[in-house]
């Protein structure tokens, strides 16, 4: 049977030491990546990733994913470039547009994305590459600078580089330019085979075949022998993307009539409190819709579906407490 890779995705629900516990257990029972949340100014995933480099020794690391719009790039590539080797050569740099509304309140202009993300992309896998880069842009001035690695290994850093798209146009530009797509969670098995084709357009127009873009997908996992505890569990975290990150849901299908009664109970910044109170309005078929959710047999199976789909490597999300029996399900349902 071929190998399928399995991750494990850390964002905030843990406490950090839970996640570093996670994060060793996910190595022993032979999972091959571990990515880490950049979401909502709740943790730095560039202070993780250098942690996670240190207390593993073979799964790869990830930014999961990381907003390029407050970093010049030029310090981008020094940072990636750092954690690549402390981690020996085992660091992914997965970049975001970020979304809104949290770029304008912190006074970023989000605008041109797409143009933005492809001069970010271009100059950084120069930057890789060792290059002294001379360009001038709308996003990125540079005049003759490169990584300054004096001690050490000075060649250049192989350091893929991962697009975290959901919308048409940056898909395609992920398969266009990047080495893969980091496929957004809260989003069905349909929006995954649309997704996938995007990337193949994208790909072709570069002269690229589908295969050689990777393409894991962050995928919710609630699992619990009491399916409807799995159920609500998801649904919490369900209602705030519902609220929060319109456009994700929209990908997936989720009617416009559905967005506007959650939105108007949650607002922006939301409560826990206003949280559970939009829940009852989310029926079951759309928490199955775009989770794996409910007992660890639906679980495994819908991530199967995801897989089916053209996911290339689950990066599963454990809502539950305790992330090591998830793992345990899917390492002996995937044999490593």
């Amino acid at each position: 049977m071929p190998h399928q890779p399995l991750a494990i995705y850390l964002q905030d629900k843990h406490s950090i030491r839970a996640e570093f516990e996670f994060a060793r257990y996910a190595e022993q029972r032979g999972f091959d990546a571990i990515w880490q949340a950049d979401t909502r100014l709740a943790r730095d995933c560039i202070s993780m990733m250098g942690a996670l480099a240190a207390i593993t020794t073979r799964v790869k690391i990830g930014s999961g994913v990381l907003p390029f719009w407050p970093r010049n790039v030029a310090t981008l590539a020094a940072t990636y470039s750092t954690l690549w080797e402390m981690s020996n050569e085992r660091i992914i740099c997965g970049l975001g547009a970020w979304w809104e509304p949290i770029t304008s309140k912190v006074g970023i202009k989000r605008v041109k994305p797409l143009q933005a993300m492809r001069e970010y992309v271009t100059v950084l896998q120069k930057l890789f590459a060792r290059e002294t880069v001379t360009w001038h842009s709308e996003f990125i001035h540079l005049d003759q600078v490169e990584l300054d690695i004096i001690h050490g290994d000075t060649a250049p850093r192989p350091i893929p580089i991962y697009i975290g798209a959901t919308g048409d146009k940056m898909l395609e530009l992920t398969g266009e330019i990047a080495d893969g797509a980091v496929l957004n969670y809260m989003v069905s098995p349909a929006y995954i085979r649309k997704a996938v084709e995007l990337l193949r357009v994208g790909a072709e127009r570069a002269g690229r075949t589908l295969a050689a873009i990777d393409r894991p997908e962050l995928i919710v996992v609630s699992m619990d022998q009491d399916r409807a505890a799995a159920l609500d569990c998801a649904r919490e975290l369900l209602v705030q993307y519902l609220g929060q990150e319109p456009h994700i849901m929209k990908a997936s299908g989720v009617s416009q009539d559905l967005l506007d009664q959650v939105h108007a109970v949650l607002g922006w910044p939301t409560t826990k409190e206003k949280v559970r109170q939009a829940m009852h309005l989310v029926p079951d078929e759309i928490v199955q819709m775009v989770t794996a959710s409910g007992t660890p047999y639906e679980c495994v199976a819908k991530v199967n579906e995801y897989i089916a789909a053209g996911c290339t490597c689950p990066i599963m999300y454990s809502l539950q407490d305790d992330a090591r029996p998830m793992m345990n399900v899917f390492a002996e349902a995937f044999p490593r």
